[in-house]
């Protein structure tokens, strides 16, 4: 029925039109209106008639007989939508009607937009007939409505059978028209298809395997189509037969198997052409959207006239939830009661409700189609059509046990098995077997159906078949497995999984055509990230989750030029569908929240999903078109899923479930018929929950209500909720209690908390300012009380400004009405609509409310544990549990002693979630056997806080990241036997927290400290290795440690090893300060530890503990013999020496080369000897009548006339001694000799030879280490035109006395196997090498270039070293040679050493300052020299041509004493012998610019840095010396007045005696000093080389400072400054122990051999930096075979004078009878081989060319003298 004003709206403007006057007889005339009156509203219509211009007529000379009303339908919106241009259709509606009317008039209206009217009934029949046809072709959607003024009876008559014809016509049109050949087409082509694949299924030599399963496949979703479109086609027709029938007044009745007679379409009586033009429309649009299940209608309905109950099975988009009630409404089964939907949720029954009314707009009566929401016991279900919430329908259950009224309840998306639909279902199957007349359709889209029909008695299961296109599915694993995937630790913000979701989702939009794609994840986090981390330009990442608003999820629905990509939790799975999505990538993950009845937490975890929602998943990817579906995890996991999931009923508290139960009046609860009952443990928790709540109480085995348990069961909501609102009202607080419910109920969405870090940090700030300081509760209760009192329009906006989940508080809007509605109707209450609680002021009312809230959740008190880490004890689990990252009472920083919690929530971590502080004396208010107050607190944790400890050792007794800290505690949890124990170190405050119950509190503190004292003693002894100089390939560079005050510890240069490497099989369970404990008791000396940073990865170093490191080699062998294979842990603990290893074997000292070889070819008595063409006959004539051997030799000029031939030469004789036989025949110079040789003979094999010369050489080696073989043989093997065998002998270079008499004994040795006259032969040469640093290279290169070119009797290398530097490397075969080759050398490479009697040392560190620096670099361009500063020996040398040196050396003296006049100097105000306030009094006497002193001294530029306290002028020496002494007098002043002084209680700087700025303090005493003080005493240190170790100033004190120190105030560079100091003074105080490498600037250290040991006795020094080789006695260049005061006086003296005076008088020293060589020999035979090659008779100093014949002399000329040398 409309409503009284609206209804008076419509007869106002039907009276207006003359349609609601009284009719008289059948001809006669209206009474006419007042003209007033008429005229007065005749101005409002709009009208038209065929009367003159010039002559209106009035309205009152027409009466017209008939009168079309032309009405809106009650569905058509067209007219509001767009008025102007709907007026113009109605205008021309109108002027095309046919007749035309007399007149017509248009209202601008609600309901009538336009009257006709005329006097002929004919002009009326056809007008009416042409309107509807008109509307039937869909011209219009007007309704034409007859008044008749005239009363005809056969016009009623024959309007009917015009219109019943018109009708039928259209009916029968539509039966052949275009929709259905649409479809008959659409079959033809679809036959037409599957005859196709038939025919190349069926052709010779088929097809492949894979093609037939295509095909195959194919080819059945093409036959099904076609038989879907074949039942749709007809249903259409029966539908349209029923219309027909109903408009003959015939009955078509469907071909049911028994004898009732139903209909499809059931009309009323009369023909009501408005409903059965809608019906019709409604039919045609069945069609044309080919719904599944409108194929399956008469299926369907016969199904459920035939059973009392059926589950149907509807896949998504099949419209089963749409259509099965209206086809139960058509067909009339449905007339003798209400059809009642249920939903799970009020917005899906709200939606579906308003989509149905809107579909069966006018094809019933009064539109019977009405929504509950919500439940009331005044609502009546007697509507045609009721859509409700399955909660709503429990609670009319309970009002009403039979459902009068109610024939068919169909249970909508029972797939979800909603707490609610469980608990439903189970009541409805009782109800069924009381009520016959009932039936129940169970719908569901992937639900378990066998279940559900054994359930019901083994009803019917209907399945319909969804419209969903083919889907590809494809199994793509992830890398890590799936499985593996959830449980491995999160690296990141997310777990691995989801990116693998991101790059499927990369991959796909890369490679795949276009179409939307959605990728399904778990949470709203893992969300937000993948659309972060997305690289995708030519797409769009969208979000969509629960927490989002209705526009951010409505951006998903929107249409963009790129493609989508929506990254979506399991919301997009069943709830909605978005279009466009082509591509589907599922995780096969939810993150699925239960509860668990053992520990009472609501656990929310993520785990795999069903096989029912990966098959919903994939169906999202064929909604429009053939998709594809990406599952990340194989088909094996998806056949080990699930099938589906598990109902809500055994995964929530069950107490609102229970309740309802036993008010059925349900004895025992465990007897009740659930479809899938809940565990015991779940049950008896929920009943001892209403037990406390007091809702129920049980006697004599049997529960009964309280009357508070009466109030929850009509409340009909969760029973802590209804608990909070009873008490609520007993505290007169109503208002207050509501809206607690409502928001406790939705209290994990209020806030919106969503976007980048950015925005939540945003949203986190936005929510303080409504933090209350009592809890979340408070909190969620004063967003409320601010939202509600804003206008409606404002509270949208509001909720975005301030981070507020507008749907959220709608919700609770809702759920309030919703509860102050039942309290009024069922309960009888009143709320009031004002607040008492005000959240700014506390009153009386907050305690009440804490009350209130406690006696609703008496079960959840927590105490606070007294530890952060352990959070809160849990009252009845006695579990440890942190606060919510996001309560409000982190905001205030609050730990109160008590708080109520609503649930505890388990995600990766516990958490007490909805928290409200309880004061203590409420507590006593419950039940012992719920919570014992004084039990709980005598296990409190209480706190002891240990101070004065240093930064450096706070973090060392950490660890990294803690992992000694960790490990400690675990130590004294397990010493002490209380797992709760807590360690907490504060670094910034300096402190320590123990936490620890007051028994164990003395223990753990004693164990603190022990652990403490180790610490503190590693880091007193630490020390850190610094190498001398980079290492390389082959080099093992000498290492000092540094330790505190940067002191070197030790030094060393023998390549022992300090360091020692830790290996175990499970090195990451070993406790890091237990094994350095063992370490230390057994070994001591620890200098510094290394962990290794790749335990616990997979890795060839995974069972490497560490490296330690020890003060001297002596502790680090211990440690090797001692620590290795001890049991730790159960295993063996492995430590062997770590060492630097190098690219291959390489000697420490030169190594000696010789290269030696012997003849492989037999001589053939004959040879070539070469020498100058004029030589030639003299020669000849002196070799003629020579005897060799004993036979005489013949001799002649060769053909060539280019040398001599010889013939008749002993077979047995080699080259050497043919070459020295013949040199000593004449007078004239052989330039060489070639003995003609045969054919080779067969030798011992080169492995033979070698073996044999080593047997020959090892007895004359000495085996100085045996770790290093000193020698080494290599012999090659010969190719064809080989001459001789050829070898290389090795010998280290420390050895080179023992290797001259190895080789002088294998000379002209023949070795075993080998022929007489294959005698070895040996060459040695002699080397030297000298430094180039890299950049003093480029000024010296022409210089060196022009020196190479003299090479003379020897050769010069240029060599490129690792480093870049340069070597030049001399070879020549004897001593004399080398040095002089080298002297000229020496003195290009030295450069020139600055020395200057005004420049003193502080004078030439002005050379680093700024203008040092710029000084050198223009000095080095104008002069091309270079110019360096040596750091070892603090001296300068200039390097380049002489005349270039000679300018840039004058130059460099005169500008440095000009920037040493023109420096500023500076005047130190703070430091020891200074007052305290001595700037201080500088300011107030001349002034803070200076002005004063600057009127005293006006040559002097000053300037006061008052963070440094200096002074700092430029001026002359005059200058400063005035400067200095008005200072003095100022400090003389304060001291003399005793204002020098520091006021009491004032920290000053013990350096500088000052106020502290920039406070430091010392690790290992705790004084304070002012960082930059400590930075200048450590740069003063460097620059003086002195004052090590350093060491604190304070007075009485004198503790070194430790090394970490020096690493937290010095810069890298500073640091390494500071070891070559420290390094320097270490070789100045070593009495001559060490000494530098005597290269320019090299950092090289050796040991100065001890006094007595000469050169040829000391061990040579070969650098390792520069590859220098020094002699350790002399410290010159290394000389071999060589005495140091020889090679001084040679060096000295080139022109041996002063050589000849020092031979003279002594016996041991003589000179070479042949070159003149100086032969100095203290031991051996007489025989001595000069380097011009000749054998000498030490006695009478006669020469020969063989050694041989040398000792043959010996033994016949000096036998005595020969016998006594051996």
């Amino acid at each position: 029925m409309k409503s009284s004003p609206e209804k008076n709206q419509e007869d106002e403007e039907l009276r207006l039109s003359g349609f609601l006057r009284p009719r008289r007889s059948t001809y006669s005339k209206p009474l006419p209106p007042p003209e007033r009156e008429f005229f007065g509203e005749f101005s409002k219509i709009h009208y038209q008639n065929d009367f003159p211009k010039d002559k209106p007529k009035l309205l009152n000379d027409f009466r017209p007989n008939f009168t079309i009303q032309l009405r809106l339908s009650s569905n058509d919106d067209s007219s509001n939508s767009n008025r102007r241009v709907f007026e113009d259709q109605v205008h021309r509606l109108v002027d095309r009607c046919s007749p035309k009317p007399d007149y017509k008039y248009f209202f601008p209206a609600k309901y009538v937009c336009a009257t006709l009217q005329y006097r002929q009934w004919n002009d009326t029949k056809d007008a009416i007939v042409y309107l509807w046809d008109q509307r039937l072709k869909g011209f219009h959607s007007l309704n034409p409505n007859l008044i008749s003024n005239v009363t005809v009876p056969s016009d009623k008559d024959e309007l009917r059978s015009s219109l019943k014809t018109l009708f039928e016509n259209h009916v029968k049109g539509l039966l052949d028209g275009e929709i259905v050949k649409k479809w008959s087409s659409k079959m033809d082509l679809l036959s037409k298809e599957v005859g196709n694949i038939d025919s190349m299924l069926s052709r010779k030599g088929g097809v492949k395997l894979f093609q037939f399963n295509m095909m195959q496949k194919k080819k059945e979703g093409l036959v099904t189509e076609l038989e879907l479109i074949e039942k749709r086609l007809e249903e259409f027709t029966i539908s349209m037969n029923c219309i027909l029938s109903h408009i003959d007044g015939s009955q078509y009745c469907m071909p049911f198997d028994d004898e009732a007679e139903l209909n499809v379409l059931r009309f009323p009586g009369e023909l009501v052409w408005d409903q059965i033009h809608f019906v019709i429309l409604r039919e045609c649009r069945r069609l044309d959207d080919g719904l599944p299940i409108y194929s399956c209608r008469r299926e369907i309905l016969k199904m459920i006239h035939n059973q009392q109950a059926m589950v149907l099975i509807g896949e998504t988009g099949s419209g089963k939830s749409t259509q099965l009630v209206q086809f139960l409404a058509d067909s009339g089964l449905a007339d003798a009661g209400s059809v009642i939907c249920t939903q799970p949720r009020k917005i899906a029954a709200m939606s579906l409700a308003q989509r149905v009314r809107e579909e069966s707009d006018g094809c019933y009566k009064n539109n019977p189609v009405i929504c509950y929401p919500s439940f009331s016991s005044a609502q009546g279900l007697k509507s045609k059509v009721i859509f409700m919430t399955d909660h709503c329908l429990l609670q009319h259950y309970m009002n009403d046990r039979t459902l009068a009224g109610v024939s068919y309840i169909i249970v909508d998306e029972a797939h979800e098995r909603s707490l609610n639909t469980d608990l439903l279902l189970a009541l409805l199957k009782g109800l069924l077997l009381e009520r016959h007349n009932l039936r129940l359709i169970i719908m569901s889209a992937t639900a378990d159906a066998c279940k559900l029909s054994d359930y019901f008695f083994g009803c019917g299961t209907y399945h319909v078949v969804g419209r969903n296109f083919s889907v590809e599915i494809k199994y793509v694993p992830s890398a890590c497995g799936e499985s593996n995937a959830i449980w491995r630790p999160h690296f990141g913000n997310c777990a691995p999984y989801v990116s693998d979701v991101v790059k499927t989702v990369t991959e796909i939009n890369r490679t795949e055509k276009e179409g939307a794609i959605l990728a399904f994840l778990t949470s709203q986090t893992e969300v937000e990230w993948a659309c972060e981390k997305l690289n995708a330009p030519s797409a769009v990442a969208l979000p969509l989750h629960g927490k989002l608003s209705s526009e951010e999820q409505g951006k998903v629905f929107k249409n963009y030029k790129e493609r989508k990509i929506i990254f979506a939790t399991n919301l997009a799975e069943t709830s909605l569908t978005i279009p466009g999505v082509k591509y589907v990538v599922d995780c096969g993950l939810v993150k699925d929240s239960r509860f668990e009845p053992s520990t009472g937490m609501n656990v929310l975890r993520v785990c795999r999903i069903s096989q029912s929602s990966a098959e919903q998943r994939a169906g999202r990817a064929g909604r429009t078109e053939p998709g594809k579906c990406y599952r990340l995890y194989s088909e094996e996991e998806f056949q080990s899923m699930p099938s589906y999931q598990d109902p809500e009923i055994r995964k929530v508290h069950l107490g609102i479930a229970m309740l309802r139960i036993i008010a059925l009046g349900i004895k025992n609860v465990r007897d009740f018929d659930f479809i899938d009952a809940p565990s015991p443990k779940a049950i008896d928790m929920a009943i001892e929950n209403l037990i406390h709540l007091g809702a129920i109480i049980c006697k004599n085995g049997a529960f009964e209500f309280t009357e508070d348990g009466r109030y929850l069961v009509k409340l009909g909501i969760e029973p802590r909720l209804g608990k909070l609102i009873i008490e609520s009202l007993h505290f007169r607080l109503g208002k207050e209690g509501l809206v607690l419910a409502a928001v406790m109920a939705n209290s994990s969405s209020v806030f919106y908390r969503v976007g980048n870090d950015e925005d939540k940090l945003k949203s986190d700030c936005l929510k303080v300012p409504f933090c209350h300081r009592d809890g979340d509760l408070f909190t969620l209760l004063s967003v409320y009380k601010e939202w509600e009192k804003l206008p409606m329009v404002n509270q949208s906006k509001w909720c975005v400004n301030n981070s507020v989940n507008a749907k959220s508080m709608r919700r609770c809007k809702e759920a309030v009405d919703e509860l102050e509605h039942c309290l009024k109707n069922e309960l009888a209450s009143i709320i009031p609509n004002y607040w008492y609680w005000n959240p700014d002021v506390p009153t009386e009312h907050d305690k009440n409310l804490k009350k209130v809230i406690l006696s609703s959740l008496a079960e959840n008190v927590a105490m606070y544990s007294g530890h952060d880490r352990l959070g809160y004890q849990v009252g009845l689990s006695k579990q440890y549990v942190q606060l919510h990252p996001s309560s409000s009472l982190l905001i205030y920083s609050q730990k109160p002693s008590w708080v109520v919690f609503g649930d505890i929530l388990s995600i990766s971590s516990q958490y007490l979630v909805c928290v409200t502080a309880i004061d203590h004396d409420c507590l006593y208010t419950l039940s012992p056997s719920l919570l014992d107050v004084s039990e709980m607190e005598k296990h409190k944790l209480h706190a002891n806080v240990m101070t004065g400890f240093g930064t450096i050792l706070l973090k060392r007794f950490c660890g990294r990241a803690n992992s000694s800290l960790f490990s400690l505690i675990s130590r004294v949890q397990s010493a002490c036997m209380d797992e709760r124990i807590g360690i907490e170190v504060d670094i910034d405050k300096n402190e320590i927290q123990l936490f620890a119950s007051s028994k164990n509190m003395e223990k753990v503190t004693t164990l603190v400290n022990d652990a403490l004292q180790y610490e503190a003693k590693w880091l007193r002894d630490e020390c850190t290795e610094k190498y001398l100089y980079r290492g390389g390939p082959g080099i093992t560079p000498s290492l000092a440690l540094i330790g505190a005050g940067g002191e070197i510890k030790h030094l060393e240069l023998q390549k022992r090893y300090l360091t020692v490497e830790v290996f175990h099989p499970n090195a990451r369970a070993i406790d890091d300060k237990e094994l350095l404990m063992m370490f230390e008791k057994r070994v001591s000396s620890i200098s510094s530890i290394h962990r290794n940073l790749s335990i616990g990865h997979d890795c060839e170093d995974s069972e490497k503990w560490g490296k330690i490191t020890f003060l001297t080699p002596e502790a680090a062998e211990k440690a090797v013999t001692e620590m290795n294979d001890i049991d730790v842990n159960g295993s063996l603990l492995k430590v062997s020496p770590s060492r630097i290893t190098s690219g291959g074997e390489r000697f420490t000292f030169p190594a000696v080369r010789v290269r030696v070889c012997w003849p492989r070819r037999y001589s053939k008595g004959y040879a070539f000897v070469k020498c100058a063409r004029e030589d030639l006959y003299t020669i000849v004539s002196n070799f003629s009548g020579l005897v060799i051997r004993g036979k005489f030799i013949r001799c002649e000029i060769s053909k060539n006339e280019d040398c001599v031939l010889v013939h008749g030469i002993d077979k047995e004789l080699s080259d050497p001694e043919l070459f020295d036989i013949l040199s000593t025949a004449t007078y004239r110079k052989i330039f060489d000799i070639h003995l003609v040789r045969g054919e080779a003979v067969n030798t011992p094999s080169y492995a033979t030879c070698e073996e044999a010369l080593a047997r020959e050489i090892a007895p004359l080696i000495p085996s100085k280490n045996s770790l290093v073989k000193n020698f080494h043989v290599q012999v090659f093997p010969p190719e064809a035109k080989d001459y001789t065998m050829k070898a290389v002998i090795t010998f280290d270079g420390r050895l080179h006395l023992e290797a001259a008499m190895a080789l002088d004994h294998i000379q002209g040795k023949v070795l075993p196997g080998c022929r007489s006259w294959q005698k070895i032969q040996c060459y040695h040469m002699f080397n030297s090498s000298v430094f180039c640093p890299s950049f003093v290279y480029p000024v010296v290169r022409q210089q060196l270039e022009s020196l190479f070119k003299h090479q003379n009797g020897g050769s010069y290398t240029l060599e490129r070293n690792d480093n870049g530097s340069y070597r030049v490397k001399i070879s020549a075969n004897a001593t004399k040679t080398v040095a002089d080759m080298r002297r000229p050398l020496e003195q290009i490479l030295s450069g020139k050493n600055l020395n200057h009697d005004s420049l003193t040392p502080s004078i030439l560190q002005l050379v680093f300052s700024r203008d040092g620096i710029k000084l050198l670099k223009s000095l080095q361009m104008d002069t091309g020299t270079f110019i360096m500063y040596d750091r070892q020996k603090l001296n300068v040398r200039i390097f380049g041509p002489e005349e270039k040196v000679s300018v840039a050396e004058k130059r460099l003296v005169q500008s440095l004493l000009v920037l040493n006049e023109n420096k500023q100097h500076e005047i130190r105000l703070r430091g020891k012998g200074l007052p305290y306030n001595l700037m201080k009094e500088v300011v107030k006497k001349f002034g803070s610019d200076l002005h004063g002193l600057k009127e005293k001294v006006p040559d002097a530029e000053l300037l006061l840095n008052i963070r440094r306290h200096a002074l700092l002028f430029q001026g002359n020496k005059e200058v400063r010396q005035k400067v200095e002494e008005i200072i003095s007098e100022v400090a003389r002043s304060l001291s003399d007045s005793g204002l020098s002084e520091v006021p009491e209680g004032e920290i000053a700087c013990p350096i500088c005696l000052c106020e502290l700025e920039d406070c430091y303090q010392l690790e290992a005493c705790r004084h304070s000093f002012c960082r930059s003080c400590l930075v200048d005493q450590c740069e003063s240190a460097i620059k003086s080389h002195e004052g090590f170790p350093l060491r604190c100033t304070q007075e009485g004190c004198g503790i070194p400072i430790l090394l970490a120190d020096l690493r937290s105030l010095l810069t890298a560079e500073k640091l390494e400054d500071l070891f070559r100091a420290s390094l320097g003074a270490f070789v100045a105080l070593s009495g001559g122990m060490y000494r530098f490498c005597p290269s320019p600037d090299c950092p090289a250290l050796y040991r100065v051999a001890p006094p007595g040991l000469d050169g040829m006795g000391a061990e040579p020094f070969v650098c390792g930096a520069c590859h220098v080789e020094t002699c350790t006695s002399c410290h010159l260049e290394y000389h071999p075979f060589m005495k140091c005061e020889r090679y001084k006086l040679f060096k000295e003296d080139p022109d041996h004078k002063s050589l000849k005076e020092w031979c003279k008088g002594k016996d041991e020293v003589k000179c070479c009878p042949v070159c003149g060589h100086t032969i100095e020999k203290y031991e051996g035979c007489n025989h001595v081989e000069c380097k011009c090659g000749n054998h000498i008779c030490w006695v009478c100093l006669d020469y020969f060319g063989t050694s041989r014949d040398c000792y043959d002399h010996l033994g016949t000329e000096h036998p005595a003298v020969h016998l006594e040398a051996f």
